[in-house]
Parts: structure tokens; sequence; C-alpha cells
């Protein structure tokens, strides 16, 4: 991804910056190492999938939760699911994964941790049944690099992202066509309702969803092919997103990155705050994720956004900041470069506040300089969007042009009827004639738009910035109870998007276990041992 076009030049104390950046690593590492000393159940299941483990049964629970469910049933999840199965292959339980997992959720295998010699063969085994899952992340990498080449990629910046989310994939892939002939950049194919809570990745093409599509392999496939066959006739590259978040990340994320999907919504702590998904459970399957989105060479898409829904975009814009802070931390602890770090940020001021614009202009100022090479995802208002289509229409311009001005990368496309209705095609082709029109009277805004010094903008940037040091500073300085960390804590008292969440509790927590001595799981052990990361 090429840099994004120079921002205008805010005046920031570079000592406040490199502070916030210190505390961000002081108050991120400690989860880090709660990440690296547990894993969960999706963790190893994204093993398995990369190992080449697919399809369910009659009763669609995939075969990759029967096996895992089996050995945690026999020797536990501590210590990964490498070395039981492929110690049971090595014994002739089954001739290969399939049969395996056919033959446990019957109640006919038993499994065991092979020890000395016996773990030595089964753990390179399970190495070996893993790497082509990672060759073929490495192939549709490479592959993206050479339709990149040869179709090109749009020449206005930013790239215009948009919505398309029938629940039929079918039905998808035309409305996202039609989409890319009529502007789209990117096409984001909204999950169906209630899967980030499912503990399980569906299988196959679906024609029914609620309020979006279920994200499976196969979709993905199906997606990808489609926007492959319009990219051709367009002459620039339309790039796939979909979501890995929730309690399946990690097997999604390995899903993505063999399908050749291209952004991937991928928040740290999207899934606490609004899906009450447990906190060590999320930190630990984000990370792999992240992991396997670097070799992927995939762009995560943060959610900041969503803190502006429940807390008031004013009082709260400095919990957007430090939320970016962690997101950029957490992401390169894992392996991704800037390039990939598709930070969020909102347009979420009430548009009655006086002097509204200048704020949210302060605001996205403030993102885009404090991380120059991402391409930063803007996100279009909502919260107050109201039945009155000509002013959420008129809204949405103000964001569009807003976006122009302080060069942001990645436009998500409002809606003006997205508060009224699930918006009807010809609203998506008005929005996006919204998006054309700004960014075709005013795209290199940029080039003339200059705060002046300790004007409005620059003194607000510098309050927001502040506030974020002041929060890191608090957070950092508090007590955490053994086992904890104060991010985990101050995440349990509300901190972020008013939102209350123990890591003792929330969804998933069952599914997570401390690495005993001698945990093996090849595809972590691949993911740190190749260099990958270095942008296309």
């Amino acid at each position: 991804m090429n840099s994004p076009a120079p921002p205008p030049v805010l005046d920031l104390d570079p000592a406040v910056v490199q502070r916030a950046r210190e505390l961000t690593q002081r108050l991120g590492q400690p989860v880090v190492d709660i990440a690296r000393s547990h894993t969960t159940v999706s963790v190893e299941r994204a093993m398995l999938r990369l190992a080449g483990l697919s399809g369910a049964d009659h009763e669609r629970v995939p075969w990759v939760n029967h096996l895992a469910e089996a050995v945690r049933a026999d020797v536990g999840l501590e210590h990964g699911l490498a070395l039981p199965v492929w110690d049971a292959l090595r014994r002739g339980e089954a001739s290969d994964l399939l049969t395996l997992a056919q033959r446990s959720s019957a109640g006919a295998v038993t499994f065991r941790l092979p020890e000395k010699g016996e773990r030595t063969s089964a753990a390179r085994a399970a190495t070996a049944a893993v790497r082509p899952g990672m060759k073929k992340m490495d192939q549709q990498r490479r592959a993206r690099e050479r339709l990149i080449k040869r179709h090109g990629d749009p020449e206005q910046r930013p790239w215009i992202y948009l919505i398309v989310a029938t629940g039929d994939i079918y039905e998808d892939m035309e409305q996202s066509k039609a989409a890319a002939r009529d502007g789209a950049d990117i096409i984001a194919v909204i999950r169906s309702t209630g899967q980030s809570l499912l503990d399980y990745v569906p299988e196959g093409a679906t024609r029914e969803g609620f309020a979006g599509t279920y994200a499976t392999q196969e979709n993905f496939r199906l997606m990808r092919a489609a926007l492959d066959e319009v990219s051709a006739e367009l002459g620039r590259y339309i790039r796939l997103t979909n979501y890995a978040s929730g309690l399946c990340m990690p097997e999604i994320a390995a899903l993505a990155g063999m399908e050749r999907l291209d952004m991937m919504l991928n928040d740290s702590m999207y899934g606490i705050l609004f899906r009450d998904i447990n906190p060590i459970r999320t930190f630990v399957d984000q990370r792999f994720s992240r992991q396997v989105h670097a070799r992927a060479g995939i762009i995560i898409n943060t959610g900041e956004d969503n803190y502006l829904t429940t807390a008031d975009a004013v009082q709260a814009a400095h919990t957007v900041t430090v939320s970016q802070l962690m997101n950029e931390f957490f992401g390169k602890e894992a392996g991704l470069e800037d390039w990939q770090l598709g930070l969020g940020h909102a347009f979420e001021i009430n548009p009655e506040v006086p002097e509204s614009f200048r704020l949210e202009l302060a605001h996205a100022l403030l993102a885009r300089q404090l991380f120059p090479d991402a391409p930063l995802k803007w996100m279009p208002p909502t919260k107050h969007m109201t039945g009155d289509i000509f002013k959420g229409y008129l809204l949405d311009g103000f964001f569009n042009l807003a976006g122009a001005m302080t060069g942001q990368s990645i436009l998500l496309v409002g809606m003006m009827t997205e508060a009224v209705v699930t918006p009807f095609l010809s609203d998506r082709g008005l929005a996006l004639s919204n998006v054309r029109y700004v960014l075709k009277a005013a795209g290199n805004f940029t080039e003339d738009f200059s705060p002046p010094p300790n004007g409005f903008i620059q003194n607000r940037s510098r309050e927001v910035l502040g506030e974020a040091v002041d929060l890191l500073d608090h957070i950092t300085s508090q007590d955490a109870p053994a086992g904890s960390t104060p991010l985990l804590e101050a995440i349990a008292i509300g901190t972020f998007g008013h939102m209350k969440r123990p890591a003792t509790a929330g969804k998933g927590l069952e599914g997570v276990a401390i690495k005993a001595e001698g945990y093996c799981n090849p595809a972590i052990d691949l993911l740190e041992a190749d260099g990958w990361g270095s942008a296309p």
C-alpha cells in the first residue's frame, strides 16, 4: 500500500508523543506476556485448519471442534493439540486427520501425551502437516501482489470502502461487482448478526443470514473469485474485507489468509467491550490472528469508532487515541507493519455541538499525524443520523470533506437512510455519488489546508493527546492483583466505551488454558520463525 498523502502539520510536542508510546508499551507488554503464556480452543483449531482439516458432520458441527473437544477431554488443552493428535496418527488410530476426527467424535480414539522420542516424532509430523497451510497463505500473498501489479490500485485516495450484507453469498457477489463498477474500491461483507458469539465456524456457501452473511471458507473463496473477475474488468484491484473477531478469531484469520482476503476487522478490545467475550480469550486470540495477518499481508481494520457509539465523542476522544496506540503496539508486537495498521476513528460528534466540524477535523488530524504511515479507516456518522435523510446526506458530505481535508486512507461510505431502514441499492448509489463528488472537488485539499499555529484545531489536538497521556499514565500507575494487569483492570472498571468487563468473566472463558511445560503448536512456531511483514 502506498503511503498516505501528507496531512497538514500539527505542532505536537515530540516529547509528549514519545511519552504516549512509552506508556502504551508499559501498559501492553504485561498483556502480551499473558497472551504468550495461554492458549485457547480457537488457536488450537486454527492449527488444525492450517493442517488441512475441514468439513462438518451431519449436524454442521465442524470436525475441528470434534477433534479439539475429544483431545481436551482426554489430556486437556494446556499442552496443545498437536502432540496428542499426531501421536494418535502415528499409532495408527486413523489414516488421516479427517478420519481421526470422525472416529474421535464417536469415542473410538483415546488420546495421550507422547514422551521422549515419540514426542519428537509427533512434533515433527505436526510441523510437516501445518507447512502446506502456511505455504498456501504465502502463495496467496504473492498472488495479490501480482494482481495489484497487473490491474493497478485505485488512482484516488482515500479508498472508498462499501458494505454489502444480504445474507445470501450469491446475491452479495452480484451486488459487490455492481458496487465496484459504481466506484467502490473495497468491499466489506458484513457477518451475520451473532456469528462472533458462535464457538465454531460454519461450513460451506450460505444463503441465509441475519443482517449479514456468514463468514465461511467457501464464502470467502466465492467472493474473492467474484472480485477478481470485476478487478480484471475494471482495471483496478478490488479488495475484500471480512471480520476476524469473536470466539473464532484465529480460525477465521487462517481461512482469510488461505483464501486471499485483503483486509480483516480485527480490534484488540472490540470483542471484550461490545460482545462480552472474556478479555484473556480475546487477547490470546487476537495475537495469533495478527501473526497470521502479518504473514498473509492482510491489512487490519480496528474498531475505535464503536467507543463513540456508547460514549460522547468529545468527552471520550482521548480514549480513541489510547485505543489506537494500543492497537498499534499489539499489532507491531505480533509482526504487523505500519502499512497493515488500518486504525479506526469516526465522525461521531453531535452536529448540534458548536464548532462540531472543527472538532472533527482536529480529531482526524491528530490520528493522521500520530500514525503517518498507517492506512487509517475513517468511519461515517451513525449515532446522530435520524429519519431526516436530507440532513443525513449533508452530514455524510461533511464527513467525506473531513476525510479529504485530513488525508484519510480508507473512507467508509455513509448511507443517509441507515438510521431508518437497511439501505436500498439506490441509497448506496447516491452515497457513492456523494463520495465521488467530494473527492473530485476537494481530493487534494490536504495541499492547501493548514490549521494556524495555536488556533482552535491545533489546541484541540494537543488537548486530546494530553488527555490520552494522562489516562495512560493513570492506568499504568494503578496496582493490579496477581494474574492481572493494569490494562485488564482498566477494562474491568469501564474505562473504554463505558463497558465493564472483568478478566474473570465473559463468554469463552472456559476455552482458555495456561500453557504447560512442553506446550507445542507448530503454527505458532512457524509464524514466529519466518520473517514476513514488509510492504508489497
